[in-house]
This record gives structure tokens, C-alpha cells and sequence, in this order.
């Protein structure tokens, strides 16, 4: 079972990876088309993770990008982004603490655009999201107070401000500052997640200087297509701190929505999962199954499942699709029993008996209860560029209940295009 998460987490990352050389190479050399390289070194603060989190010093970052300009008539949503930046960053992080909380060693896909250009002239904001190696994790004996991470590959995310702060012939050397995140995607616990604030030095260099003012820009019409989109996916997660073995998560979806100047998708739809681990802790009649709930066990497939409705927003790259979710749970019973078991926790009475809490299903229960979130990449088969009636793409997504995740998914989906709509 540990291979075989390991094995699609991996998966996950080399084509996150292909994506990157797609962008990189479907556009032909050019005078307006090139690499550029930077070099950063972060400084910054490692956030504590849970109660009685090990101490850090200065947290330290070296990362190397490797980035490419869009610059091609061509492609409309580069121009209709305003000619973003895209790549891949390979990042070594040393968190403060070697000992209790290690190293991460990163590689981040990543797309840069500008901001606040016509009143802040050089500020950017990159958005990257890939994975990580760490080499330190959570022991039960001998690291226990580092809850943060607990497996080996983690999900990582990076969200940073750039400013130029002066400018040579062939470098720009720039400031950053940012956040950095780590986690596993629920599929280990405990699984509290690094989060960190950092500050950056860096020079982009290029092989020449480039103005997107100077560019010859071409002129799209504002243009509209209507889709439906069907997807299914295969998760992974676990139960709780007692019940920490990977499970499936087996989902289906069904939207449909529109695509904006063939860049800006936005839809809404409907989701059907099932949890096994729900359906286990059912038919096995664990504790709270015989406390609490035991008219579970009369239909365990029905109150395993999960379904409702989502708002879905998704930036079309080329081959690659950036993509945000929000959803309503419409029906998930089971969550009253995931609450209690991970909201709860465990202390030994004055006799040496250890006493379970549960957690309290109160306002926030509600909250987490009612709304989830999905945040990941896709590759589609075909690029989106030329507009393809029928395409067909594959995914990795992280599930959250709120904003705490819930599975880490590995997906494969069919998008069908309407006639296009132009307006005059």
C-alpha cells in the first residue's frame, strides 16, 4: 500500500512535469519565443504546526527556475493574459530544525503574471503548485511533536510578490515575498501542514531584455462556447490517527458551463463519491457505529457516499488547465462519525485509564460539514488553443472539507465543445 501511494504521487508529479515541457515546447523558436533562468535565496520563518512544535531557527531556501516566455501572436490566452511567464522551479528547503523537522527538496511548475501594471510598474505575482521530497516526518516515539508531516512525497504550494528593484542589460534582480505550503493530502495522519513566510532575493536572467509593450498584439474578438464535462476519480485518504491505513475514494462528476475567449472556463455541476473507509467502519460496527449510529449498518453503501453541487472556475493554458472548486454538500452522514473521531482527542484519568473525547459537533462541524473545495492541474490530451470539439484530460486534485483536505485524487475526464459564439 505505501508503494502504491508513492508510486501515484510520483505519477502525479512527472506529468505535472510534462506539462511544463508542452507549454515549453509548442511554441517554435523565435525571436519572440526563449528561456530565461533565476537563481533565488529565500530567508524566512518556519509557522509552528501544532502545540509543542520544535523550535526553528531561520528558515533557508535556495530555488532554481527555469522559465519561458509566451510571447506569440498565436496563442490567445497568453495574449489575453497579457503574455504570462510559465516553468518549473527545483527548490531545497532547510525548515530551522534538521533534526525534527528537516528538509523539503521541491519542483514546482509555476505561471507568472504581471500586476498592477499601470500603477506599479515590475510587479508580478508567481502562483506555483508541484511536489516535495521531505526526509523528516512525524514518530509517534521519537518525533512526536512534529505533526506536521508524515509522509515522505508531499503536495506543495508556493504564492509570491515580485518587484524589480533594478535592471541590467541582461538580469533583473527582483525582491520577493511569499508563502510557502506543505501536506500530504490527508493521506496520513497527523497531517497539520508546513506553512511558511518567506522574503527573496533573485535574478531573472534572459538572453535578451523584452518589453510587452513593444509587441505587435493581436486582436481577438470576444468570443464564447457553452460545454459539458464528465469526470471520474480515484482518491486516496485516511480515516483517523487509529484508523491510519490509505483507502479509496471512487468519485463521479457532471458539469457544465461556459469558456470565455477560450481562456476563462467557468461551470457548475454535480459530484456523487463513495469513502470506503466510511463503508468499513459501518459494516465492522465500530464503536461509535453501536454508540451512536446504529441504523448505519441497514444501508452501509448509502451513508458511506457523499454527494452535492459545485461552482467551478478553470484558466486554460494550452495543455494545461489550472482549476478551483467550491462545493455544497447536499448529503454526507458519515461525517458526524470523521468529526468526532479526528476533532476528539485522549488523556489517562488519576487510575491510568485512558479517557476518549469526541469531538463537538458544533458551529464550525456545520461550517466544514456543508462546504468542500477542490484545488489541482489538468492536462488535456489536445490543446485548448485550437479549440477541440471533443478532448479528453487526466488530473491531480487535492479534496478539502473547507479548507482542511479530505483526499488526494488522481482523475481522468471527457469535455465536449459547443459551436463557438462570437460576439460582433
Amino acid at each position: 500500500m505505501q508503494t502504491k501511494i508513492y508510486l501515484r504521487y510520483f505519477i502525479g508529479i512527472a506529468f505535472v512535469i510534462f506539462f511544463q515541457n508542452c507549454i515549453c515546447q509548442s511554441t517554435p523558436a523565435s525571436n519572440n519565443s526563449f528561456l530565461f533562468f533565476s537563481p533565488e535565496i529565500l530567508v524566512g520563518k518556519t509557522l509552528e504546526a501544532n502545540t509543542h512544535f520544535p523550535k526553528t531557527k531561520l528558515q533557508k531556501n535556495i530555488f532554481l527556475s527555469l522559465g519561458h516566455y509566451n510571447f506569440n501572436k498565436n496563442k490567445e490566452w497568453a495574449a489575453r493574459l497579457n503574455y504570462p511567464k510559465t516553468g518549473i522551479s527545483f527548490g531545497y528547503t532547510d525548515f530551522g530544525n534538521s533534526e525534527k523537522v528537516g528538509h523539503a527538496y521541491s519542483i514546482l511548475p509555476f505561471i507568472e503574471f504581471s500586476v498592477l501594471k499601470k500603477r506599479i510598474r515590475g510587479l508580478n505575482l508567481l502562483v506555483s503548485f508541484g511536489g516535495s521530497y521531505m526526509d523528516t516526518q512525524y514518530d509517534e516515539i521519537t518525533n512526536e511533536f512534529n505533526r506536521a508531516i508524515t509522509t515522505k512525497i508531499n503536495w506543495s504550494f508556493r504564492s509570491f510578490l515580485y518587484y524589480d528593484i533594478f535592471k541590467t542589460n541582461k538580469i533583473d534582480w527582483r525582491l520577493g515575498l511569499g508563502l510557502i505550503h506543505h501536506s500530504n493530502g490527508h493521506t496520513s495522519l497527523p497531517n497539520q501542514g508546513l506553512n511558511s513566510l518567506a522574503a527573496s532575493i533573485s535574478a531573472k536572467i534572459d538572453y535578451k531584455q523584452h518589453e510587452i509593450s513593444t509587441l505587435d498584439k493581436p486582436k481577438f474578438k470576444s468570443k464564447s462556447q457553452t460545454y459539458l464535462a464528465f469526470r471520474f476519480g480515484l482518491g486516496q485518504n485516511v480515516l483517523s490517527k487509529e484508523m491510519n491505513t490509505r483507502k479509496e475514494v471512487y468519485s463521479v462528476t457532471a458539469s457544465a458551463g461556459t469558456i470565455l475567449n477560450n481562456t476563462f472556463k467557468f461551470g457548475g455541476g454535480f459530484y456523487y463519491r463513495f469513502y470506503e473507509h466510511y463503508y468499513d467502519y459501518i459494516i465492522n460496527k465500530e464503536a461509535l457505529i453501536e454508540e451512536q449510529f446504529p441504523h448505519y449498518t441497514k444501508n452501509p453503501f448509502g451513508y458511506a457516499t457523499n454527494f452535492g453541487l459545485f461552482a467551478t472556475s478553470e484558466l486554460l493554458i494550452d495543455h494545461i488547465g489550472l482549476e478551483f472548486e467550491l462545493g455544497l454538500n447536499i448529503y454526507k452522514p458519515f461525517y458526524k462519525i470523521d468529526w468526532q473521531l479526528n476533532q476528539g482527542y485522549s488523556y489517562e484519568n488519576g487510575n491510568g485509564e485512558t479517557i476518549e473525547v469526541l469531538g463537538e459537533l458544533d458551529w464550525y462541524y456545520e461550517i466544514k460539514r456543508t462546504i468542500s473545495s477542490r484545488m489541482g492541474l489538468k492536462y488535456y490530451l489536445w490543446t485548448t488553443n485550437n479549440r477541440p470539439k471533443h478532448n479528453i484530460f487526466i488530473a491531480a486534485h487535492i479534496n478539502a472539507n473547507l479548507g482542511q483536505a479530505d483526499f488526494t485524487e488522481l482523475s481522468c475526464g471527457y469535455v465536449y465543445r459547443f459551436d463557438l459564439k462570437e460576439k460582433k
